[in-house]
């Protein structure tokens, strides 16, 4: 059976894939290419991340598909329940890249209450000659340490985003529509630990009482944070966004920002990916990422090797 990596796998999962008997094809196929490279290849099984979109038409157009993989969480580049009614198997990675993304987050954070973004755009343009300037700039930074960090939805990302919060010393409050409560698990060196028992709240006292917010919830219709939100949130919050575009409405937002109710924001995703608003680009008080929160080394291994098992795992049923 041929497996097609469209958006690529760890050396890890085409060694698994592999040695249980699959050739794996890595070549990166343009979307509007993918249905006819399946059919003239005899493709079997297609793996995809963000980039890739397995909608209808290929669906309809490939009836030999047998499984249709996402190296990540959110499945909403690929018409599930449709592939489903056809006899097609779906398969993602919902835990592999929870610390990945989590740790994103966090550096996020750090950025921001230290304005390590415009620092790093200013330095090397202004740091020979305006160091002091520079320096009385970026000198009201805030510890994170003692602040309530916001969790909206509370799977396993916003659970490992919690543990991490924690760890520094922050408070935690979250909010999730299908989730009362969670045990976080909070390991030590010593292997000594500490169970943290985080019972959700609602989305409003969630926006009244943190300091700093970060999402964690699928792709939907409609804004989760709007300008109405925003007007519910502490002044001088911070704002970070992991999860998918779409979910913050970026007019809202930067109008937020200039009117100093935003301290700031860390985007990974966009509203319009994979060509973000300038405005959102230039502004000076938002730290910025590709959408890269699930991709370090460690989680793409994972992904890997977690598709391979499943894939392998169907096949052998």
């Amino acid at each position: 059976m041929k497996v097609l990596a469209n958006d690529g796998i760890s050396k890890s999962g085409i060694k698994a894939l592999e040695k249980g008997g699959f050739e794996v094809i890595t070549t990166k196929v343009a979307q509007e290419q993918v249905a006819n490279f399946i059919n003239s290849n005899n493709v079997d099984v297609i793996l995809v991340r963000s980039a890739t979109k397995v909608r209808k038409d290929i669906i309809d157009d490939c009836p030999n598909l047998k499984i249709i993989g996402r190296g990540g969480v959110g499945m909403d580049n690929i018409d599930v329940e449709y592939a489903r009614s056809k006899g097609i198997h779906i398969i993602n990675t919902p835990a592999s890249s929870s610390e990945s993304v989590a740790e994103l987050v966090f550096a996020h954070l750090f950025t921001g209450v230290r304005f390590l973004h415009d620092s790093n755009r200013n330095m090397p343009l202004e740091g020979d000659t305006n160091f002091e300037g520079l320096k009385r700039a970026y000198a009201n930074g805030i510890e994170l340490r003692g602040k309530t960090l916001g969790i909206i939805g509370f799977g396993r990302i916003g659970q490992a985003v919690a543990k991490m919060a924690l760890g520094l010393g922050m408070k935690v409050i979250a909010a999730d529509k299908f989730l009362n409560n969670a045990e976080i698990r909070v390991d030590f060196y010593t292997g000594q630990f500490i169970n943290v028992d985080i019972v959700t709240e609602p989305l409003e006292d969630l926006f009244k009482h943190s300091d700093f917010i970060t999402l964690h919830v699928p792709a939907q219709e409609g804004y989760v944070i709007d300008a109405d939100e925003i007007a519910q949130m502490k002044n001088n919050v911070g704002i970070v966004n992991c999860a998918r575009g779409g979910v913050i409405n970026e007019v809202a937002l930067i109008e937020a920002l200039d009117n100093d109710k935003i301290l700031f924001a860390g985007l990974d995703v966009f509203e319009n990916e994979p060509t973000p608003e300038i405005q959102i680009l230039m502004h000076p008080r938002i730290s910025l990422t590709p959408h890269i929160g699930a991709a370090t080394l460690e989680a793409q291994d994972r992904i890997g090797t977690e598709l391979a098992e499943q894939i392998i795992g169907l096949v052998k049923k």
